[in-house]
């Protein structure tokens, strides 16, 4: 039964990524990775993934502050520390359980280092590509589904950019 709600939470969260694919404006896209972030906090709840919640918590608040412009390099220092240290910390699928963390510091460095959204679209696909993986192994087939599907996606929309400016 946790299986069933942790998916249908899931798809719900899944909205806002597909959202966030879709847009070419970068503050934008950033405002609905933070609502997916926090539905997939959520969601973990159901997969009994104690490093999902807190990734997705982590990455929720490290959107929010992106959103904001406060994601200034301390705040990105700190957020990578705490990612790294809650994230161990709280592990417990072993080296699945990484995944969100290296997922969650991957993208933390693109929101601080990267500005324009050619580089931000194509750290969402490698981000999705991570978490594909991650979200196998824990059973949420809705957000594999979900992140397979926004990861095509995202290409298709780098694409079209790249071919635009051309």
């Amino acid at each position: 039964m946790n299986i069933i709600i942790g998916n249908g939470i899931s798809l719900f969260a899944g909205i806002f990524l597909i959202m966030s694919y879709y847009i070419n404006d970068a503050k934008k896209a950033y405002f609905y990775q933070f609502l997916n972030a926090f539905i997939l906090a959520i969601s973990s709840v159901f997969f009994f993934s104690w490093v999902g919640i807190t990734t997705m918590l982590i990455a929720a608040i490290r959107n929010l502050m992106v959103y904001y412009d406060r994601l200034s390099r301390n705040w990105t220092i700190v957020f990578l520390i705490v990612t790294v240290v809650l994230g161990v910390y709280v592990n417990t699928l072993g080296f699945v359980g990484l995944l969100p963390v290296i997922a969650v510091v991957e993208i933390t460095l693109c929101n601080f280092l990267l500005k324009s959204i050619k580089p931000i679209k194509l750290s969402f696909i490698i981000n999705s590509l991570i978490y594909i993986i991650y979200f196998f192994a824990i059973y949420d087939f809705t957000s594999v589904a979900i992140e397979s599907f926004t990861a095509m996606v995202g290409v298709v929309s780098l694409v079209q950019l790249i071919r635009g400016e051309k």
